[in-house]
């Protein structure tokens, strides 16, 4: 062997190490990773409520998805691994929670049930609970499943059919949780639910904290504008070390055929333009998701995706892993 393989081995590596942050990001996209030894946070889903292909889309985002579906593209959602306990638990209830389900499975350590030992909702809009229909007895049935919610989300629950079945068969078990109050998993591990403005329809709207061992995140999937907001999501950032946030849409630009009074998130042009401050290691946390189907980010080569990693943002892509 030549004696020059060494060197060409160290350049190799060191070209890989200083590479650019959009390219380190689309090696992580094809690289996936699916289980940790630590408490970890793995993405199990990016896209908003509807899904994509969307129902009725006509458009270049989605026409050819229908024939040809990306297996990746799931709505958003979040696992979450306590190493301490070996626990895990899902951040909203999707409907595409049947494959979520089976890769929180999986992740950190093998699981023998594939129903995970919590769900946290953030509020009643479809992508973020119409999964909990899986749970009874027409699917799963499952038995007891702790589902965390906030005091109107439990009620609608409670009350409202097909829901209500889910709990006077037992498939589901609420568990009553409080704005600011922490929810301890374990010894190394909290759960902060987060008020936040949004269209409140038939329950309140809720991000949550999740505090590890050793680093948090913020996940806000949706919310209305940041300025409605009591808090100031400039500092919420500084303080966590992940934060992922609503960036439902790019510009707004990509509907044509909706009023956007009516269905106010934070575009990502104007988060950007918000978080401009920040410092370079801050602007790292930032990581988009909830993304509507038309939204170009989607896409991991556009030049909206581009220009989101070229000013020090991350976008997240299902499979990503965060260690806590």
């Amino acid at each position: 062997m030549s004696k020059s393989f060494p060197t060409f081995i160290l350049f190799t590596i060191l070209t890989f190490a200083c590479q650019s942050k959009s390219s380190f990001e689309s090696a992580i996209v094809e690289s996936p990773v699916t289980s940790s030894a630590t408490t970890s946070i793995l993405v199990l889903g990016t896209i908003q409520d509807g899904g994509s292909p969307h129902i009725g889309c006509t458009k270049a985002c989605c026409k050819d998805l229908f024939d040809n579906p990306d297996k990746d593209r799931q709505v958003v959602s979040l696992g979450l691994y306590d190493a301490a306990t070996g626990k895990k638990y899902l951040f909203e209830a999707t409907p595409d929670i049947t494959r979520q389900a089976k890769a929180l499975k999986s992740f950190g350590v093998e699981s023998n049930d594939e129903m995970p030992d919590g769900i946290f909702l953030t509020h009643a809009h479809i992508g973020h609970y119409a999964g909990l229909m899986f749970l009874g007895k027409e699917a799963r049935d499952a038995k007891k499943v702790p589902v965390f919610a906030m005091p109107r989300m439990k009620q609608f629950l409670e009350n409202d059919g097909p829901w209500s079945q889910l709990v006077s068969n037992e498939n589901i078990d609420l568990v009553p949780i409080e704005a600011e109050k922490p929810i301890s998993l374990s010894g190394q591990l909290q759960v902060i639910p987060l008020q936040v403005p949004h269209r409140d329809e038939f329950s309140e709207t809720v991000g949550y904290k999740i505090i590890g061992p050793n680093k948090s995140a913020l996940f806000i999937p949706d919310i209305d504008k940041w300025e409605k907001w009591e808090k100031d999501i400039v500092e919420e950032i500084k303080k966590v070390e992940y934060a992922f946030v609503d960036a439902t849409f790019f510009s707004g630009k990509e509907l044509d055929n909706r009023d956007m009074s009516e269905i106010p998130h934070p575009f990502i042009l104007e988060s950007m333009e918000k978080f401009a401050g920040l410092a370079a290691e801050e602007k790292s946390k930032v990581i988009f998701v909830h993304f509507n189907h038309t939204n170009p980010v989607i896409d991991p080569t556009s030049e909206e995706t581009k220009q989101v990693l070229e000013k020090g943002f991350r976008i997240a892509r299902i499979r990503d892993l965060y260690e806590l």
